[in-house]
């Protein structure tokens, strides 16, 4: 997966605002590994990640994971030139009426209080939803972030980005890349 200058690029960056809850970031993580995504953990964050901790949660994919850890909201955004997609329950605006591009940064908040409102406010142009019956308080974060990202990899692909293989593997080198 390289972009034009030859540097590797993931299909989409999946950004974790100060999760919480050990076992939907590893559901998460093996999500972005089966699909060619990078992981970024914003800090704190609710648990530990040292390689004895991943040896006993049997993370055996963690390895294959790019996952980058950044001290706080500021050091990952210095460090960042992507566009993002910010997502809460507070959206009216669905992700299927946004063009999601290879390389985006879909961000997601913590389990129990979502993204903080000041970063909400600073981005209202990159603000989405999963869309959900009325009434319903909101999805667990690992099945939202697979929902994202799945309907990230229906879009790329229908503008020529990646391709499907006839074993339903997803082929992520020799596709147009979008910049």
């Amino acid at each position: 997966m390289c972009d034009a200058a030859g540097s590797e690029r993931p299909l989409f960056e999946v950004v974790l605002h100060e999760p919480e809850i050990p076992n939907n970031t590893g559901n998460i993580g093996r999500t972005c590994v089966a699909l060619g995504a990078s992981l970024h953990l914003i800090h704190p964050i609710g648990f530990d990640l040292g390689a004895k901790a991943c040896r006993r949660a049997g993370l055996d994919y963690w390895p294959r994971l790019d996952v980058q850890e950044h001290e706080s909201w500021s050091e990952y955004t210095a460090s960042q030139n992507r566009p993002m997609w910010l997502f809460t329950t507070g959206s009216g605006r669905p992700i299927f009426d946004v063009s999601l591009e290879r390389g985006d940064h879909l961000v997601f908040g913590k389990e129990t209080a979502g993204l903080p409102r000041d970063l909400l406010d600073a981005h209202p142009d990159r603000v989405v939803c999963l869309p959900m019956l009325p009434n319903e308080r909101s999805l667990n974060l690992a099945t939202a972030v697979c929902a994202a990202l799945y309907e990230g990899l229906r879009q790329v692909r229908s503008r020529g980005g990646v391709r499907i293989d006839d074993d339903g593997r997803i082929q992520l080198s020799q596709t147009r890349i979008l910049a």
